[in-house]
Parts: structure tokens; C-alpha cells; sequence
């Protein structure tokens, strides 16, 4: 029936606008719930006046913010928002395993579900949303992307514990009537958007989303008999409203749909035959994995100016979210089911131009429907269930106060006091402090706790990639608790063709009180789960940015960033954190030429190296060397090139990823067959120590068509 009602959502979202007409352009946009602060909805904020950089740091922005603008969205393919931060080396996106495709961020040295996700502050990609969320959001859908670093703003919760990104998406006021996208790569994935945008008279306006993708073959390009990516068709569907009333109230109110099938694997995988063996079993049934993942999103936001000056007012915002997730990895079947409420009702005051404060009550609660059914062989069929409903849901009131003095100093202290059901009552402060003691120098100190209920298997959906076997307590959802500080400090040069020449420098270090562990070296073939219980565990975090325009439509951006986190395990004491990278580099150069009809792009990182599980340090190549001989993976590099044609309303673009080559050897792990590939039945067979790309170069060519609303 849940599958019914998303299919009708997804068509009903589209033929509620099928009739609209554009009947003139849209007014000013109040912000009157203090949600899209520092943001203008206005056909001014439409209208081009200077090349906008791609990726820069908010200069008035108290919280350190990196943002990447509609240009650096442009700058690669960026066909989902996994492929959006190749730009930036404050995020680091890598594969949860090379069987699914599920894509992981880290910031701060830290596993993305740290990171709180926001669409348009409204939390996202949670729970079961988590594992294959970031291939979830267009990268065409996107007007940009805020990164906040530390720990931030205590209005929408604390689950930040590194930060939070936000994203904006394209509005109902924007001047775009349609566009449209369409992207093609040589693997043969080929990804289609549609937005359109419309105004109905002053105070109604709509837009529509629309996005399918997929990729019509499969390639097995190093012959370890899996293929290198999922085959994969995705259907996203989404439709936001806005409303204005000529007394100033803004409501906003909008639903999306989405379905994604992947399929990946060895060739022929069934779940339905796939049938318990013996290792030693011939012809045993293809090992694979089938994944169907349905989501329903539905929002409203409600503002209610107080004042004619909207300098105090009222706002509430509500989100509900459905995910349904059916999985299949060899005889492994891992069904999930989440319901998703948050409330927030808040009122904002701004006394004068130096006081302000904001005041709320709101919360979560998710419901997990969880049923795995999991067997593994090691000397024998080895089973491992788990059948649960898990209610979890946090509740508090806070307070935040901002004080300003001019363009020199701002101090935001924000408070929570929660109700967690599994936890009780929990107290989170906040503080940051934004010092400019002249024009050219701004420095921010930040520090603030984080809590989380953790999702041990959908948080780590690798661990289904393997013949491992469970033990542990892997069906608890632990509320994980930990302190982020730090701060930054940059500088602006008096040179270059733009304002925007900076040096910035960022210290964050994130230490746990306690945290799920996911552990794959205290036995052999076993990974175990359990609660860190007063061990230690942390991350260092060090970057190094610097930007110039040495010249007019000349953008160079370097950026270097060094992560030293460490964990204390059982039985081998404080080590560093396996499959974390210990540094990363990029380059972006950006050159267009007049007028922008031509535009070159040019990236390249430098990945450094990490620690490896213990039983990766005995692989070999195909001629007996060991792979990882001092323990560790091997530093790499990638190239990324694009280059950009601008016609009349229309973008054609041409560029190439990972132009080295560079692929991680024996993705697979474990023992082989008589045909000299790794047998997937056995214990030892993993499929989730990833640490570099799965594939070699892919070209793309696409398109963008804009069509402008006439005056």
C-alpha cells in the first residue's frame, strides 16, 4: 500500500502544476522565519553582475562556512551530490563497499553521519536515508551548498557533532520557467533533470524537480569477477511550494518522491534462488546484491511576522519522512522500515542591530522497523536475526543569542535542554565568536557537544559486503555523545583581481564520551559491534586554504588538509583509525574568457595514504607482492578537466574524472577459487575495505538549457 501511495504522490505532484501560468514576475520574499537567512528571493538576486566564485569562504558568516555556489556545482558533472565535493578537501566522499554503491562522507577526519544534513534546514538523511542519501540529491537540483564546520546552531538539535550542510535548492521565484539538463558518461550512466520554476499572480509560486538516471551496462574492467559498479535506474520526482500574503506570513510546503533499484555483484545474482552452499559447493549460485529503496518526503514552514519590520516573528516547521529499504546480499536479506517526524516552533526577536535572540521547542522521533536474516559459512552455516522496532525520538526547548558590535565582533551562545527516550534529560551548549579587529583578519573560535542516536548496520551498510560474521550488540541504538572545538582564522590580501584573496587556517578536534564501535580486527573473520564505554577516541583536524585571482577570470584555489584521528581498540590500545586518510590536497584552476563563453576547469587532489585493517596487511597482487607492506595504502592522485561552452541559454560542456587512472587493486578480498577468483562464500571474503576509486577514467558530455522568464 506504501508503494501505492508514492507511485500516486509522484504523479500528483506533477499534475499540480501541469495548468499553472507564468502571470508576472514575484515579489520580494520576507524571510520571516529565519529560514533562508543572508538570502534574497528577489529578481535582482537572479541577475548576474560579476563571475560568481565556486567554492569561497562566507566572510560574515560567524560559523566557519564553506560554500560551493551554482559555479562550482558547474565546474564537474555533478550528476548527485556524492559527486558535488571534489572540489573541496574539507569533505571527503569514498564507497561504503565495492558492491552497492552507497557513498560516505567524512569532515573532520569523522564518518559522514556526524555531519547533520539539512535541506533547506530542514534535517536529512537519517537512519536508513543515510547509506544512499547523497545519490539521492541532484547535483542540478542545487543552487548551492553550505559547509559549517563545529559544532553549530542548536535550533535544529545537536546531531551535529563535526557540522552541518546545508543545501539550498532551486526556488519557486527563480526566473527559470524551465531547464533542463542531460548528461551522459562512458560507462553508459546517463542522468536526466528538469526544473521549472513558475509564478502564479504575487503571492503564489511553484517549482517542479524531476531527475532519472541510470546506466544501461555493467564492467568488470579489473576481472575480479564483480562488477565494478551497481546497474542502477533512479526515478525523483519533487514539488515546493511558496506563499505570500499581502500581511507579510510566508508559507512554504512541498513533497518529493523517489525510487532506486540497484543490482550489483557477480552477473546473474538471484536472491530469490541464491542458495546456502558449502564453500567447496560447485557451480554455487552467483553472489550479489539486490537493493530497492522507496522514500516520501513531505514539509511545511510557516512564518508570521509580529512586526511590520518582520524584527520579531513566529515560525513553525514540520517534516515528515518515509524510507523503505528491502536488501539482499548473498542469503543475507536486510529489511528496513522508518517513519520520521520533526517539529520545530521557534519565535525570533531581533531587539536593535546588536541583540537578538531566538527561543523554541522542537524534536524528532523515528520509528526503525528492522528485520535482518543473515547467514554466513565458517565451518558450517553460522545464522545471525534480528527482528525489532526500535522507538527513538529526543524533545527540548532552547535559547540563542546572537550579539553583534558592528562589522568587528559577534558572539552566538546557544543552550538545549533535551528529553531523550533512551538517555533522559541532556544538556547542550553551544558557543561561537566571530573577531575582526581590522578590515583584512577575521578570526572565529567555536566549541559545543553533539549527540546522535546511532544505527549500527545502516550506518556501516558495508559490513553486508562480507562473509563475516556478526557478534556484538548490533541491533542497540546507542546515543553517542561527544565535544567538537576549534576555531579559524583568515586573511584577506590587498591583491589580486578580486576581494576575494584570503590564507585561512582551521584547527577542529572532535573527542567521544561514547560512540558505536564497528570493529573488524578484535577476532578473525568476525566484526564486532560494541560501545566505546570510556576508551578513548578522537580526531585532529588541520586545513590550509588559499584563493587568488592573479588575474581577471583567473581563479586559483589551493587547499591542504591533514587529519590525525586515533580510537582505542581492545587488545592493540591507542591506534590510528583504519581507512581514514591522513591528508588531502587540491588544485582547482578556473579560466574563462570574455564574457564566459568559454569556460576551463581543471582539478587535482592528492590522497594520502591510511592505516589498513589487519587482515589486509597478507594481500597480494596477481604476482605475489604484498600489497600493503608497511600497513598502509599507497598515496594517489586524481585529475578531473572540464571544459564549457556558453551559447544564448544554453551550456555544453565536455569533461573527463579520474584522468590517471588510478584504481584500488583487489577490491575483493579473500580466498580464491579454483578459477583464480575470491570465492564470496567463504569467511574472509570482503567486499568493504575500499579506500580509493573503484574505476578507471570516465568521460561525459551534457548539456543545460535555460529558459529566462520575459520582462
Amino acid at each position: 500500500m506504501k508503494r501505492i501511495l508514492i507511485s500516486l504522490c509522484m504523479v500528483a505532484a506533477a499534475l499540480l502544476t501541469m495548468n499553472a501560468r507564468v502571470t508576472g514576475p514575484a515579489g520580494q520574499s520576507v524571510d520571516t522565519a529565519g529560514i533562508y537567512n543572508d538570502r534574497s528571493d528577489s529578481l535582482e538576486a537572479a541577475v548576474f553582475v560579476d563571475r560568481q566564485s565556486g567554492n569561497f569562504i562566507s566572510k560574515g558568516k560567524p560559523v566557519r562556512t564553506e560554500v560551493i555556489s551554482s559555479a562550482g556545482l558547474h565546474k564537474m558533472a555533478c550528476c548527485t551530490l556524492a559527486e558535488s565535493f571534489e572540489n573541496s578537501a574539507s569533505v571527503t566522499v569514498g564507497y561504503s563497499d565495492a558492491v552497492t554503491g552507497a557513498r560516505q562522507i567524512r569532515l573532520l577526519g569523522l564518518s559522514g553521519v556526524y555531519t547533520q544534513m539539512l535541506d533547506e534546514n530542514r534535517p536529512a538523511m537519517r537512519g536508513f536515508a543515510a547509506p544512499f542519501g547523497l545519490s539521492y540529491v541532484p547535483g542540478q537540483w542545487l543552487e548551492s551548498i553550505q559547509i559549517a564546520k563545529g559544532a553549530a546552531s542548536v535550533i535544529n538539535g545537536v546531531e551535529s557533532v563535526t557540522g552541518q550542510i546545508n543545501l539550498e535548492h532551486r526556488k519557486p521565484t527563480d526566473e527559470k520557467p524551465l531547464f533542463l539538463n542531460a548528461a551522459v558518461m562512458s560507462d553508459t550512466k546517463m542522468d536526466f533533470n528538469i526544473a521549472s520554476s513558475l509564478q502564479m499572480g504575487a503571492s503564489w509560486s511553484t517549482v517542479i524537480l524531476g531527475h532519472v538516471s541510470g546506466n544501461l551496462m555493467s564492467f568488470d574492467h579489473n576481472g575480479d569477477g564483480f562488477m565494478d559498479a551497481p546497474r542502477q535506474l533512479q526515478f525523483n520526482l519533487a514539488n515546493r511550494w511558496l506563499y505570500n500574503s499581502p500581511g507579510g506570513v510566508q508559507v512554504r510546503f512541498g513533497v518529493r518522491a523517489l525510487q532506486d533499484i540497484r543490482h550489483g555483484g557477480q552477473e546473474g545474482y538471484d536472491h530469490d534462488a541464491y542458495s546456502i552452499a558449502a564453500p567447496s559447493a560447485a557451480g554455487s549460485d552467483p553472489w550479489g546484491s539486490d537493493i530497492v529503496n522507496r522514500q516520501l518526503n513531505g514539509y511545511l514552514k510557516i512564518g508570521i511576522p509580529l512586526e511590520e519590520d518582520n524584527s520579531r516573528n513566529i515560525a513553525l516547521v514540520a517534516d515528515y519522512t518515509f524510507q523503505d529499504m528491502d536488501s539482499w546480499f548473498g542469503s543475507t536479506s536486510f529489511m528496513g522500515r522508518q517513519h520520521s517526524v520533526f517539529a520545530n516552533l521557534m519565535y525570533q526577536n531581533e531587539i536593535n542591530e546588536s541583540h537578538r535572540f531566538t527561543a523554541g521547542i522542537g524534536g524528532t522521533f523515528d520509528r526503525y522497523d528492522e528485520d535482518m536474516d543473515r547467514t554466513v559459512w565458517m565451518m558450517g552455516p553460522v545464522v545471525s536475526s534480528m527482528d525489532k522496532v526500535s522507538d527513538l525520538g529526543f524533545v527540548g526547548i532552547y535559547g540563542e543569542y546572537t550579539f553583534r558590535s558592528g562589522e568587528k565582533f559577534t558572539s552566538v551562545v546557544g543552550v538545549r535542554e533535551d528529553w531523550y527516550s533512551q538517555g533522559g534529560f541532556r544538556f547542550s551548549p553551544r558557543a561561537t565568536l566571530k573577531y575582526s579587529p581590522v578590515e583584512e583578519i577575521v578570526i572565529r573560535a567555536n566549541a559545543g557537544r553533539g549527540m546522535r542516536y546511532a544505527s549500527p548496520l545502516a550506518d556501516n551498510i558495508g559490513v553486508f559486503s562480507t562473509g563475516k560474521i556478526f557478534r556484538g550488540d548490533f541491533s542497540s541504538h546507542t546515543l553517542e555523545d561527544a565535544w567538537t572545538f576549534g576555531g579559524n582564522i583568515t586573511y584577506y590580501f590587498p591583491f589580486g583581481a578580486s576581494s576575494d584573496t584570503y590564507l585561512s587556517f582551521d584547527y577542529f578536534r572532535t573527542a567521544f564520551d561514547q560512540q558505536s564501535v564497528v570493529d573488524y580486527e578484535m577476532g578473525s573473520n568476525v566484526i564486532w559491534f560494541y560501545n566505546l564505554d570510556g576508551n578513548r577516541s578522537y580526531s585532529d583536524n588541520y586545513q590550509l586554504d588559499f584563493s587568488v585571482d592573479p588575474v581577471e577570470r583567473l581563479t586559483v584555489s589551493l587547499t591542504c588538509r591533514y587529519t590525525d584521528a586515533k580510537i582505542e581498540l581492545p587488545g592493540k590500545g591507542l591506534v590510528e583509525k583504519p581507512m581514514t586518510a591522513n591528508f588531502k590536497g587540491v588544485l582547482n584552476l578556473q579560466y574563462a574568457t570574455l564574457l564566459n563563453r568559454w569556460i576551463f576547469d581543471f582539478t587535482a587532489s592528492l590522497n594520502g595514504s591510511c592505516r589498513v585493517y589487519d587482515f589486509m596487511l597478507d594481500e597480494t597482487d596477481g604476482e605475489g607482492n604484498l600489497l600493503y607492506e608497511n600497513g598502509r595504502t599507497p598515496v594517489f592522485p586524481l585529475l578531473y578537466f572540464q571544459v564549457t561552452r556558453r551559447f544564448k541559454g544554453v551550456d555544453v560542456y565536455l569533461g573527463g574524472e579520474n584522468l590517471t587512472g588510478f584504481r584500488q587493486k583487489n577490491v575483493i578480498i579473500g580466498t580464491k577459487g579454483p578459477d583464480g577468483f575470491v570465492n564470496p562464500r567463504t569467511a574472509s571474503f570482503d567486499a568493504s575495505a575500499v579506500w580509493g576509486p573503484l574505476m578507471g577514467v570516465k568521460i561525459y558530455a551534457g548539456f543545460r538549457f535555460t529558459l529566462w522568464k520575459k520582462a
